[in-house]
């Protein structure tokens, strides 16, 4: 059975010398794979305006009002001290009501821990559980910052492709297949980056079985949990039988409230992992901001109309690219069921993908992220985020994009 993390620090004194060679030599590597086409983007000369930024997952609408008038007067009543190192007591027990009644998972306020956006909290997870040595299942295509940051915990990631004939499904047979002594844990991410695919109970039910069957950890992304399309259910995987005890779910405000400036998030963990990551998170960074935290607050006990704004935003936005997408020459798309990103693929057309949507960027100055970004599984495919722009915007990337391909 799972049990406490061991202590962290002195596998790396022991290890020291293996691990600084190791952090040279992939530290590097991590930082360039984190940015991909943005870095390009950026490096281009020229006017920057004409670009339209479509690689990164950053929210187009503004915070919402109520919001950021909860924050401003928390500031202005003079909350600018410290607070509760796991999160504010009133902001946890909204929290610990929001996800009994929409993620059917019950965790007491003292197993909440508020962080720095999702980021902080996969860090203090990674951190937290992982030993120079261990094995961590990434699914393919995934997402590349969780890369770096299990590395600097000193352990490996290994990669199970998802089921790509089967629209990115999970299968546990090709996950199965990359388990060996040294797995310690398993990453889902759901709803997912990239792929756009929310994941059915019976999915997460055969990842389950094999965490149980191999007594893995699993830290499970949810932080698209709330962008949903077209009657998709997301399904919390520590809400599964078992699974309680082996999960750190991940949350964050990031998306679903077009707070990604704010930089705040939280995790649930039943209680005998939560001292080993406050041991990371008091650390790093003490505590959240206070008097963000009331934003926080405000936007998880605010009538839930404000959420179905910005969501109902993205899905004019989804339908927008993905029926455009499938007018394309050489060019299909499957409709994503959440996240703010479309996954056309684009094999048909031979050319491989960090090429494509190099050339894309230098003919049309719409930037788009090659679908290897998230491993050689991707080839083929681009990401398109639909969600860091307006709809006019949206709009008139699609028309450059149908000038393109309609001229390969």
């Amino acid at each position: 059975m799972i049990g406490w993390p061991k202590p962290h620090a002195q596998h790396l004194e022991e290890e020291r010398p293996n691990i600084m060679t190791y952090f040279a030599k992939r530290i590097t590597e991590s930082s360039k794979k984190s940015f991909g086409m943005y870095a390009r983007a950026a490096a281009m000369k020229g006017n920057s305006d004409e670009l339209i930024h479509m690689e990164l997952g950053s929210p187009y609408a503004d915070t919402p009002q109520p919001i950021k008038d909860a924050a401003i007067r928390s500031l202005l009543a003079g909350d600018v001290h410290y607070s509760h190192f796991q999160g504010l007591p009133k902001l946890r027990d909204a929290l610990a009501e929001k996800l009994s009644r929409k993620n059917s998972i019950d965790y007491r306020p003292e197993e909440i821990v508020v962080t720095n956006g999702l980021t902080h909290a996969s860090f203090a997870a990674f951190m937290a559980f992982l030993n120079p040595g261990d094995e961590v299942i990434l699914l393919e295509p995934y997402y590349p910052q969780h890369i770096g940051k299990i590395e600097l915990a000193g352990a490996k990631p290994v990669f199970a492709t998802l089921d790509a004939a089967s629209r990115f499904s999970l299968n546990p047979s090709l996950i199965e297949e990359k388990i060996t002594p040294k797995t310690k844990m398993i990453v889902l991410i759901n709803p997912c980056n990239p792929t756009g695919r929310v994941y059915s109970r019976e999915e997460l039910q055969g990842l389950a079985d094999l965490a149980i069957k191999h007594d893995l950890l699993i830290v499970s992304d949810e932080v698209y949990e709330e962008i949903l399309f077209d009657g998709a259910m997301h399904i919390s995987i520590a809400s599964l039988p078992g699974m309680r005890q082996r999960t750190v779910s991940m949350f964050a405000f990031t998306k679903s409230f077009a707070m990604d400036g704010w930089r705040i998030g939280y995790l649930t963990a039943p209680s005998n992992f939560i001292e080993g990551i406050l041991k990371i998170t008091m650390n790093d960074v003490t505590h959240v901001n206070t008097f963000i935290q009331e934003g926080a607050y405000a936007a998880v006990t605010g009538p839930v109309e404000m959420l179905h704004r910005l969501v109902e935003e993205d899905r004019i936005k989804r339908d927008i690219v993905v029926s455009r997408l499938n007018q394309m020459s050489g060019v299909t798309c499957d409709w994503p069921e959440g996240t703010i990103y479309a996954f056309p693929n684009v094999a048909s057309l031979g050319i491989p993908s960090q090429e494509l949507a190099e050339a894309i960027l230098e003919k049309t100055g719409v930037v788009v992220e090659a679908g290897s970004f998230y491993g050689p599984i991707g080839e083929g495919y681009l990401r398109v985020c639909f969600g860091s722009q307006s709809a006019g915007r949206v709009s008139e990337a699609m028309d450059r994009l149908q000038r393109f391909f309609g001229e390969l």
